[in-house]
Order: C-alpha cells, then structure tokens, then sequence
C-alpha cells in the first residue's frame, strides 16, 4: 500500500470502531457517515491504491439520486444513495491461447455505510462485471438491493472478459473461474474497503443464484473464514457434471417427441405447446395441490405429490385435452433424469410442479425457436460450457446433442473434481467460524433440480445430526430458476442471513409475495423438511399458514 492511501486510511474519523480486533466483537457492525465531501475525495484517491496484482482503474463518485438501479433497460426501486463506484483489474496476465485476461471487479461503498460487505454472485458462464449493487434474492433482487441498505457490494467477472465460452480453452481461466478469481476479489474487496472507511468490514454476506450460488458453495468449503452468512439459491452445486448431462438428456427426449419442420429436422420448442404445458400443470395441481390444506394453485407438500403424465395418453390422436404417447414417454423420460443404459442414474430426478408452465421452464428445457438451431438454454448456454470447459481436454464439438450417456461422463469427471460443491458435508472450517448457511431453491427450477438440494440437506443432517444451527434449506414451490413462475418468488433472502448472523434468529419461516403471476398472495417459506400448511383464515395471507 502507498503512502498516499495508508494516509487515507489513518484519516478516517467519527466511525466508532477504528481497529479491527475491536470490530469483531461486535454483534451488529456499527455504522460509519462519511461527509458528501470527504467521502467523494476519498473515492477519487482510490486510483493511486496498490495491491500486489490489482490495478484500480476507475473511481467514480455517484450523487444521491442520480442512478438507479435496472432490470435490462427499465429502471427500478429507489435511486441509489451516495457512493463511491471503484473497478478494476486483478492479475492481468496473457493465457495460453494468446488472449489477454484479467480478475474484472466493481465495488460500490456507500457514504453512508453499515459495516457490512456483500458479494454479489454471478451465473453463467460470468464473463461481465454486472453492476455491484448487492443483489437480493429471487424477485426482490434488484429492486431491493443490498447498496439501499448501506451495504457495501462488489461483482466479478470471474477471471476473463467475455460470457462465450471459449475461455475454457485455457486451463487458467477455468481455475479462475472455478474458484481463485472470486477468492482474489472478496480480499481486494475487503482491502478496498479498510483503505476507505478506514478498517475492514465487519460482517461479510454472500448471496448468488444459480453459478453465483455454487460460488457460495465453493466460499463455505475452500475459503469457510470469508463470509458469515451465505444464502445459495439454486445452487449449481453439480453444473460440471450432473445438471450438464441432465441438459443433455432433456434436450435429446424432447427432440424424439418433437415434429419435424420442412428442413427434416425436429423442431425442440413444438415438443410440447404451451396449452400442452398447462395441461400438465393442471393435472399436477388436480392430483398435489389439497396435500397441503387448501387448493390455491400451489403445491407446498412437494415430498407427497404423486403424479405420472401417463394418465394425460391420448387413447387415439392427438387433441387439445391429452398428450401424444411420445410427448408422455419424453416427459416422463425427462423428469426421471438421465440414465444409462444399464439404468445407473446420472443425476437426480425432478419434482412434479405446476411451475412447469412457467416462461422460465420452457426457456430453458425447449426454447421458442421454430427453425434453424434449438435455442433453448440448455442447447446454448449448458452445451457451450459442456465442450469448451466441463470436458477434459476440452472438445468444442461435445454438445448436448451428440452427448453420448455411457461414454461421455467420465470425460467431465476430472474438472467437475475442481468445480463442483456437491460433496463436501462436513463444513469443518465453516462450522468452526460459526457462519450460516442458507439454501433456496424453487420446486420447479428447470436445470438445477430442486432435489439436488434436498439431498445436500438430507446429508448435511446425517453426518451432523441435524443442522438448523448452521444450515438450512427453502423450498418455493412454483418458483422456476431463480425466480418467476407461479410462485412467491419475492423474498427477503438478506434480511433472514443477516438476522441470523447478527441477532442469532434463525429463520423460521421467511415471508414471501407472489409477483408477475401470483401477485395478490403472500406465503411463508418453511425450513425444509416442514410444509406450509392453511390453519384458517384468509386463504390470501402468509399469516393463514403454519410452517410444520
């Protein structure tokens, strides 16, 4: 560090904890006001802070009320508070294919600051600094932001430049991806921040979704000391393997019960319509929905529900009221999982909910292409990665659709031993650091099965006799990946790890909002393996629900 930031540093005055030491005795962090003038001063001086391999490029001051935060192009929530926006890069260096690379990162410190640091997980294959605002869960995400809350937040590009997945040809930035570049970020991030406010923060949160949850995963078993309290949703806890071969298998079943177009080739998204997907939901609710006490368009008693789509088999042809015999044995091949031939299971099964007529879900697993290329997520985004950085060594022409399930899987083994966090349940480090886990997953999340997640916690508890102390798992039923669906997909996911962390309540229950499809409902989210279920009252409100 130069002098000109250890000067800065040693500066800082009125933030009622200097010395770190002193800070971790502390329960609730204490806040820190830095004055409108000072603290854009500070953020300017920012540009002459020296770390070994990170070189700050930009510090920008950010007047109260003059940027908001966006969902795409729509602005949303309330205008951002004062702040300081600092990026730059981390180990800049030249990979083995010639290409320049470097660690992205943007961090964001309110003037106003709690004393708390959140990392925001990416997802994808990364490649962007996304905008450090300290992302929420599910749909409150953006709008509800952690920089609101005083929160200061930082973002990763994960080690290389671009979201296509040819960087996986080089062997370094699949470790960068894997798991050294978000180490590198959360200390510079933390360093950045002691040089501003003048000592480190003193609570650090983690919330992600999707890759960002499995980088949650990877904090709690490489580096356990780093965070406090991690919130993991949909965690892609087994992307490099498992939920890999799952798209490979949901998109070649589909593609057998798909019609084909004029060039001869089945067109993925006409595998099932949307009024065919409605049809499943129906049924799905006519069979599960009352396990829970009240018809209301949610399954909640997931581990209960029974349903097979042979009883949508059409006796004859076709029609608006029942399912194609290929369309039956794709759907039921598909929420199986995939398999050998020999009948090895190769990931886990998918549960049946009315979140399967979700956007989301026809995204993902068929598209809206109808010539030319699927364009499905799976046939785009999973089959990217899959040949570019899953394989080892890599092979660009492995996709989903030529992805052979008695050969191909031990081709992925190698790095899924690098990247996945499916296995590790014994969270020594993370345990002894008395942090928090918490895990949310929708029921009807089309890529990462919801249980996968059930499982990690049916371990969890087996190797720890119970874990409510330091884990805990939330399914939302309805929710597809991340959030939308037919869900209350709109939850305070940062609220509930903070309270946890800092007042030692652990979450009972975490309120949740319907919103695009559900929007006059409120439920509670349970700690799994308990169920919501209707006592009395207004069927509308989370107050007419028990969590047992």
């Amino acid at each position: 560090m130069n002098v000109t930031v250890e000067a800065l540093r040693l500066s800082v005055v009125g933030s009622g904890c200097v010395l770190l030491a002193g800070c971790a005795a502390l329960n609730r962090p204490e806040p820190v006001t830095l004055a409108t003038s000072l603290a854009a001063t500070r953020c300017t001086m920012l540009t002459a802070a020296s770390f070994p391999g990170v070189r700050v490029t930009d510090a920008l001051w950010v007047p109260a009320g003059t940027e908001q935060a966006r969902e795409g192009n729509t602005p949303v929530g309330k205008p951002l508070p004062e702040h300081c926006i600092v990026r730059g890069r981390i180990d800049e260096r030249a990979g083995s294919d010639g290409k320049p690379y470097h660690t992205g990162f943007e961090l964001r410190l309110p003037a106003t600051w709690s004393g708390r640091m959140l990392y925001q997980g990416g997802g994808g294959n990364d490649g962007i600094v996304l905008p450090a605002l300290g992302r929420n869960t599910g749909a409150r995400g953006t709008v509800d932001n952690g920089l609101q809350r005083g929160y200061a937040a930082v973002s990763t590009d994960a080690g290389h430049q671009s979201p296509a997945p040819v960087f996986g040809l080089d062997p370094q930035a699949r470790t960068e991806h894997a798991w050294r570049a978000h180490e590198r970020t959360a200390t510079t991030a933390k360093a950045l921040i002691e040089v501003y406010y003048g000592h480190g923060p003193e609570r650090s949160y983690f919330i992600g979704c999707s890759g960002g949850g499995r980088q949650g995963m990877m904090f709690s078993q490489r580096f356990p000391d780093y965070f406090d309290g991690i919130v993991a949703v949909a965690p892609a806890m087994r992307v490099a393997e498992g939920a890999s071969i799952a798209a490979a298998w949901t998109t070649q079943r589909f593609l057998e019960a798909a019609p084909r177009g004029a060039d001869g080739q089945p067109i993925l998204s006409q595998a099932l319509s949307d009024a065919d997907l409605k049809l499943v939901a129906g049924q799905v609710l006519d069979a599960c929905d009352a396990l829970d006490g009240l018809n209301d368009g949610l399954v909640q008693d997931v581990a209960a529900c029974r349903f097979d789509p042979g009883a949508l088999r059409c006796p004859g042809a076709k029609t608006d009221n029942c399912l194609a015999s290929p369309q039956v044995d794709a759907l039921r091949a598909v929420m199986a999982g995939p398999r050998t031939q020999s009948g090895q299971a190769l990931y886990f099964p998918w549960p049946w909910d009315p979140g399967i007529a979700g956007s989301d879900w026809r995204r993902w697993a068929l598209g809206t292409a109808t010539a030319g290329a699927p364009d499905s997520r799976h046939s785009t985004l999973i089959s990217g990665a899959l040949g570019h950085e899953f394989a080892t060594p890599p092979d660009p022409g492995l996709t989903v659709l030529n992805f052979d399930f008695d050969r191909d899987p031990d081709r992925l083994k190698a790095f899924a031993a690098v990247y996945n966090t499916g296995d590790d349940v014994e969270l020594a480090g993370f345990r002894r650091a008395r942090a928090k886990l918490l895990l949310i997953h929708g029921v009807a999340d089309p890529i990462f099965s919801a249980a996968e997640s059930v499982d990690y916690m049916q371990r969890l508890q087996a190797r720890h006799g119970g874990t409510g102390d330091f884990a805990r798992l939330f399914l939302v039923p309805g929710m597809n990946h991340c959030t939308g669906g037919p869900a209350t997909d709109a939850f305070d996911g940062l609220d509930a790890i903070e309270r946890w962390v800092e007042q030692g309540e652990a979450p009972d229950r975490v309120e949740a909002r319907g919103t695009r499809e559900l929007p006059d409902i409120s439920r509670p989210l349970c700690p799994w393996p308990q169920v919501a279920r209707y006592t009395q009252g207004d069927p509308q409100s989370a107050a007419s629900f028990e969590c047992r």
